[in-house]
């Protein structure tokens, strides 16, 4: 989790960014060493650079998410999740899938244990959620393969897509 426009964003990365070595200005400083911590930095000094006085509406946000992805994509596998609160951000490179859930809920059946939950138990009938796996975590639900190589958007709990 990082700063940037009064806002906290928050990143995940699944992969592995090998030779990835770009220039940090210092404005972000990765805690350790991994490349998740910077690709973060990176992504977020890129982003305070293009978008110098606030934060730019979320269409023009992913824009330069999919320019961003395609200069990292070259150093491997880069799987990632961004989100500052308002919408989430999601590239896939190998594998990433989504699943909206809403009323009326379903019961979900855990792919690799015998657990089962209904959600009509945990929710409201106003309740919409979006769930992004690398693979489907259920097997009686049908989830979605997000594009390759593009940057998805969900907000209000529904997908937007380019």
């Amino acid at each position: 989790m990082r700063e940037l426009w009064g806002r906290y964003w928050i990143f995940a990365h699944n992969g592995n960014l090998d030779g990835y070595a770009p220039a940090l200005d210092g404005s972000f400083l990765p805690v350790g060493q991994t490349d998740s911590e910077l690709a973060f930095c990176h992504l977020l000094q890129t982003l305070r650079l293009r978008f110098p006085a606030a934060v730019p509406d979320r269409f023009a946000l992913r824009g330069v998410l999919e320019e961003f992805s395609a200069q990292v994509r070259p150093h491997g596998p880069f799987n990632f999740l961004l989100s500052n609160g308002d919408c989430l951000f999601a590239h896939r490179s190998t594998e990433l899938h989504y699943i909206v859930r809403q009323a009326p809920f379903a019961v979900a059946h855990l792919k690799d244990q015998d657990v089962a939950v209904d959600f009509n138990d945990v929710t409201s009938p106003d309740d919409r959620v979006v769930l992004i796996a690398t693979l489907p975590l259920t097997d009686n639900e049908t989830w979605t393969p997000l594009p390759v190589d593009s940057v998805a958007m969900f907000a209000e709990g529904a997908y937007h897509p380019a």
